[in-house]
């Protein structure tokens, strides 16, 4: 049986377009969130998965929730 996994490309392209939809770069979004703007970077592209902590702060400083990102996630998936 095959372990499902969480695609992190589909995870970055939600929250980049969040982002854009808000209208800030990723250097505004790295400092509400306080993440560094190449780690924002990084997610954005798929090259790396949130945690829990970061997906939370990133949520709120886009003005949302984690579950309104998760859900545009899991319908993409």
């Amino acid at each position: 049986m095959e372990t499902a996994m969480l695609d992190s490309k589909i995870v970055g392209e939600v929250i980049a377009e969040y982002r854009r939809k808000r209208g800030v770069s990723q250097e505004v979004l790295s400092g509400l969130a306080d993440i560094g703007r190449t780690h924002l970077s990084a997610i954005e592209r798929g090259d790396r998965k949130p945690t829990l902590e970061t997906f939370y702060r990133l949520s709120l400083a886009l003005g949302t929730t984690m579950s309104a990102l998760c859900t545009e996630i899991e319908d993409r998936i």
